[in-house]
């Protein structure tokens, strides 16, 4: 007897509806065919086990399984629900009318229950867009699944449960999707703030201004200023993330399994620190199944690199590309994977090998050439994507002990948020959603400058030797600047505020 329904396969962050037929006939043979990998294989062993512990009799005949279409590999072990149901179908302990109605997946243990699985959110959008009546998901993966509208969940806990609802439709209720307000409501917790950072006004303006347009940033400053604290504080300020903002952040991370089955939808921007010792593919992704690296499980969020320098130089370089397309493509010899990486990047270094070059009160013990390799190791070309360079002086005694209150995050992404409206009602018809990512055709648009803006920028230009990549960054910023005052022009204090946020230009760091 030849049954069919249907599961799904992730590729990338999308999903792929995979049909399972199994046919049952004369013979002892168990076969599995349709490109699986070997934890797709290993399903057979899982499904005899759970049919034994849950009172199911598994056939001896020969069992054809495939997995349509052929030529796409199949990997991990969300096959293994699907691939029992279709056993117990084609062997009539299941009435298999409703089984075309659903999507299903799920990792069964030895003991029937069900495992949570990877990418179910990507899944559950596949489903609705192919028009399947409902999902059949883990219990544990209900919450993220449910977060799309128009699609019943089924959130069920072991094969006996899935059964008892196949037969019965009525002995289960779909999951209800988690209520939009509490999702409004958690946009606004703030677990660190700003207040808690004494003094350092000088880097909380760069922050603004960085937060405001979208900006990279690098702060530079000896051990102990607060660099890590202040970066930390960052995603405080950015503006509250879309509900589709909000779904595919989801989507990536649910891909990754880095999802927490808590609750639905990731409702705080993604700030994730990598260590210096991370490799290539752990930044930008891949492996032998590409999975999201951490660019793309910083997209729509931050992604903070702790002493910069001492990052392998090509782990560095590879951010190069995604910085610019905010995108990155991860190639194999058979197919090819793009991940979104639209991500904020927080660089944070020491000016010198001892940390104190230019130190207030301590002197700086480098050699002769030292300072220089320790900055060469941070490339003229990343550096230029990087729009603002920001030197963090440590805190005074005064600032550290004063009772001066200190601006919250809230007030401060207040002004983040009435400068970013000002950039989605004039991005609106573009690709851009922020100054940061304006192509050169719209600078030419949007930051027109007056004659003794001009006569500034270009003096800037021949003393500290930029690029026209550094060009473009300053007029951004100056953008923001200004869009953060309320103004419809670039003037010059913008011009000149943006110019010396690029201190790394110069030919020796504070010089």
């Amino acid at each position: 007897m030849l049954v069919k329904l249907y599961s799904s396969s992730v590729f990338g962050i999308t999903a792929t509806t995979i049909t399972v037929e199994v046919n049952i006939d004369n013979g002892l043979n168990f076969y599995l065919v349709g490109l699986p990998d070997n934890a797709v294989k290993e399903s057979q062993q899982r499904i005899r086990a759970s049919f034994k512990n849950n009172g199911f009799h598994f056939p001896g005949k020969e069992i054809t399984v495939n997995l349509a279409p052929a030529d796409i590999r199949k990997e991990g072990s969300v096959f293994d629900l699907p691939i029992a149901l279709g056993i117990l179908a084609a062997s009539n302990q299941l009435t298999h009318d409703s089984l075309s109605d659903y999507l299903i997946v799920g990792e069964l243990s030895l003991d029937g229950s069900l495992q949570a699985t990877r990418g179910v959110l990507a899944i559950a959008l596949q489903a609705r867009e192919e028009g399947f009546k409902g999902i059949i998901v883990p219990e544990i993966n209900a919450s993220e699944a449910s977060v799309i509208e128009g699609l019943d969940v089924y959130g069920l806990s072991n094969l006996t449960q899935v059964v008892n609802f196949l037969n019965d439709p009525s002995t289960s209720s779909p999951a209800k999707a988690p209520a939009m307000d509490a999702y409004e409501q958690a946009n606004f917790e703030i677990p660190v703030d700003f207040k808690e950072v004494k003094g350092q006004f000088a880097v909380k303006r760069a922050f603004e201004i960085a937060a405001a347009g979208g900006h990279n940033i690098i702060l530079i400053g000896p051990p102990g200023s607060g660099k890590s604290m202040l970066a930390k504080r960052f995603p405080t300020l950015l503006p509250s993330m879309s509900l589709e903002e909000a779904l595919e952040t989801t989507k990536i991370h649910s891909v990754a399994g880095k999802i927490k089955h808590t609750g639905g939808l990731i409702r705080q921007r993604p700030f994730r620190k990598p260590h210096h010792t991370i490799s290539d593919i752990g930044l930008i992704g891949g492996g032998s199944y590409p999975q999201p690296g951490e660019i793309s499980l910083a997209h729509n969020g931050v992604l903070f690199l702790d002493e910069l320098p001492e990052y392998k130089r090509t782990v560095l370089e590879v951010l190069r590309q995604p910085l610019e397309d905010r995108t990155v493509s991860i190639s194999r010899a058979k197919f090819s994977i793009e991940y979104p990486a639209g991500f904020m990047l927080i660089a944070a270094m020491n000016p010198c090998p001892c940390g104190y070059l230019n130190h207030p009160e301590k002197g700086c013990s480098c050699g002769p050439g030292m300072v220089d390799r320790y900055l060469n190791k941070i490339s003229g070309p990343l550096l230029d994507r990087i729009d603002m360079h920001i030197e963090v002086q440590p805190v005074k005694y005064d600032e550290l002990t004063g009772t001066m209150p200190q601006e919250d995050s809230r007030s401060i992404r207040g002004r983040v948020e009435t400068a970013s409206s000002i950039q989605k009602k004039r991005y609106k018809s573009s690709m851009a959603h922020n100054n940061a990512q304006m192509s050169r055709s719209e600078i030419e648009t949007h930051c027109i400058l007056d004659e003794a803006s001009r006569a500034l920028l270009k003096q800037a230009m021949v003393h500290l030797g930029l690029s026209a990549r550094a060009y473009d960054r300053i007029l951004k910023v100056a953008r923001t600047i200004a869009d953060l005052e309320g103004s419809s022009d670039i003037q010059t204090p913008h011009v000149a505020e943006a110019i010396q946020y690029r201190s790394l230009d110069k030919s020796r760091l504070g010089g």
